[in-house]
């Protein structure tokens, strides 16, 4: 199932999607997160398709898409998780030895449709489109076998950066944390409707065109091994997001450099999960 946040004239309403409506939940359920919970499980799943009956319903075209979690308490990202991204990388050479995680302010991502915005100090503004991975149970010291089992859905995530301030040091924080400069969403498809997590394609577009495009089998560092190593250094909570990487073909490596700009268009999209669309604007001061 996919589940979805969004504002519906003065209401902010949570729920699942099906087709073109959205059936309001939150007169069954206190959170988004814990539709998420409920959906590790058959029985779960089951709790919530019997209170779909008799749920409010509006239509997608009467609602304004949010981050399908507002304000997660962790959203972890790893850089240079692809092989085509390391090779055209000019700050590394090789492939880390171990996942490269830093982290994003929930301020610093939008909702699908929602314009994202490039900051007027800098107008090095690239983007990454990457698949997420939402955490649906208390997870600490996962190992391989268990680490699946502890994502709860799959989402599309752009993940808007400015190259230079990401270069001002070593830490790449300040360049990926510009507020409304990437995105998430539009929804999140739960596990068990995604089947093989391996069995997805990654694509960006921007204004029609594919900048990157690359399968999850391309990887350096797998699901299973992004769960199990992030769960070492923190417990990974239900609504944690992690954005497992970029494929090859970001702005800056391109020769010309190819940067957003606004008016353009950028989409991320991963059959099976979602499509993400955002316009490009100056920062709205």
């Amino acid at each position: 199932m996919k589940l979805a946040t969004a504002v519906v004239g003065d209401d902010t309403i949570f729920g699942v999607v099906q087709g073109d409506r959205l059936t309001d939940l939150r007169g069954s359920f206190d959170d988004i997160v814990s539709l998420l919970e409920l959906s590790m499980t058959e029985s779960g799943r089951s709790t919530i398709a019997e209170s779909l009956d008799g749920a409010p319903v509006v239509s997608l075209s009467d609602a304004a898409f949010l981050p399908p979690i507002q304000a997660p308490k962790r959203i972890l990202c790893v850089g240079t998780n692809y092989s085509a991204h390391v090779a055209e990388s000019d700050t590394v050479t090789e492939a880390p030895g171990h996942p490269m995680i830093f982290t994003r302010f929930a301020s610093s991502l939008v909702g699908h449709n929602v314009p994202i915005e490039r900051p007027h100090v800098s107008s090095n503004f690239d983007y990454e489109g990457e698949l997420a991975i939402v955490i649906g149970r208390t997870t600490r010291y996962a190992d391989r076998e268990s680490a699946l089992g502890a994502i709860a859905g799959y989402s599309c995530l752009m993940e808007g950066t400015l190259r230079d301030y990401q270069r001002h040091t070593k830490q790449f924080t300040p360049g990926k944390n510009f507020e409304r400069s990437g995105s998430w969403g539009p929804w999140i498809v739960t596990a068990d409707e995604v089947g093989d997590p391996y069995a997805l394609t990654l694509s960006t577009i921007v204004d029609g065109a594919v900048v990157q495009s690359a399968p999850t089998t391309k990887l350096i560092f797998d699901l299973e091994a992004i769960v199990s190593y992030c769960s070492t250094f923190t417990t990974l909570e239900p609504g944690d997001v992690i954005a497992t990487g970029t494929p090859g073909g970001v702005g800056y490596a391109r020769d010309p450099q190819f940067w957003l700009e606004p008016g353009m268009t950028v989409t991320v999209e991963v059959p099976g999960v979602g499509t993400l669309t955002n316009p490009v604007i100056d920062e709205v001061l």
